[in-house]
């Protein structure tokens, strides 16, 4: 078997591992938090043993973790103890907004500090990239949450140009292409906030990667041949910059989806994996925090498999490393 499929699959279950433990690690335990401590002193003993067994709290921890493999590999993620449905369905009703609003924001995102990064560190010292490099670091120093509420004032308090919470309005009896408008609209904040924060990180690395690469020798070598300046910029030294920046954005979709979608998620109260993971954390409903957990690190495990894929389509000399 190609070591690259054993080391995901190790990964994998490392990650199904901790993805049981780490849960179990909050303080407090699942049926307090829903029902609340003065309703559990008031409950039976006889009945809050029938409630533990029921989400088999009462089992020893290894035999938690066993039950909780059994399932895992019938494709059963269990049943939300404060949602009172199944993981599963809940997933898929939360999932599709944050694929949506990660899909898009790191798609824009990459683009734009990609161009912007060859831009600036081609341009080294001239006025726009003075300009760019400025921008960006005063714009960086703002936490995800402060950007969001400064988008959620100005364009929906302000302005009132946009909607400023949820993913549709409640009621509107929209049909057809008002529907899909209406979704639009609630998703230009999150998204162009989102698009906002993550802007920084791959500019600064495209632009650090153009400065060193425009010193090396095949540089000259396309000057010498009369390539003429876009040609090097993007074909040569736009290319070698990147795998860097292909490679920090792998890096980066496990932190992108879990808590850059957690704070804008929570500013615009838009209904994705961020709202979910927060309130299962603190309801302490295990089986909806194991199963978010899951297809998050599973999704990042995708994501990088597939980057693989691309670093020998971007530098064919890299698959004879392996």
């Amino acid at each position: 078997m190609n070591k690259r499929w054993v080391s995901y699959i190790i990964a994998f279950f490392i990650i199904i591992s901790l993805n049981f433990a780490i849960p179990r690690l909050l303080p407090g335990d699942p049926v307090s938090a829903i029902y609340g401590e003065d309703v559990m002193v008031k409950l039976s003993e006889d009945v809050k043993e029938y409630i533990n067994s029921a989400y088999n709290i009462d089992k020893p921890v290894i035999s938690q973790y066993f039950l909780y493999l059994a399932s895992l590999f019938k494709g059963n993620l269990g049943y939300s103890l404060y949602y009172k449905q199944s993981v599963g369905k809940l997933l898929m009703s939360y999932m599709p907004f944050t694929l949506l609003l990660m899909g898009l924001a790191v798609i824009i995102s990459s683009f734009f500090a990609f161009i912007l990064g060859i831009e600036s560190g081609w341009r080294r010292g001239k006025k726009i990239d003075l300009f760019l490099l400025y921008s960006i670091i005063i714009s960086s120093g703002f936490p995800s949450f402060f950007i969001a509420a400064l988008f959620l004032i100005f364009f929906g308090i302000t302005l009132g140009a946009l909607p400023m919470q949820g993913a549709r309005t409640a009621y509107s009896g929209f049909t057809g292409f008002g529907i899909t408008s209406d979704f639009l609209k609630h998703l230009v904040l999150p998204l162009s906030s989102l698009i906002f924060i993550l802007i920084p990180p791959g500019y600064f690395l495209t632009r650090n990667a153009m400065l060193s690469n425009i010193k090396e020798p095949y540089i000259l070598l396309a000057r010498a041949k009369g390539l003429s300046d876009s040609k090097i910029r993007y074909g040569h030294a736009g290319r070698n910059s990147l795998i860097p920046f292909v490679t920090q954005t792998g890096m980066r979709m496990g932190t992108i989806i879990v808590t850059g979608s957690l704070f804008i998620e929570m500013v615009f109260s838009y209904p994705g994996m961020g709202s979910l993971i927060y309130n299962s954390i603190l309801n302490r409903d295990y089986p909806v925090l194991q199963g978010s957990l899951l297809i998050v690190t599973f999704l990042v495990l995708i994501i990088n498999f597939f980057m693989d894929i691309l670093y020998v389509k971007i530098d064919p000399r890299i698959k004879y490393a392996h």
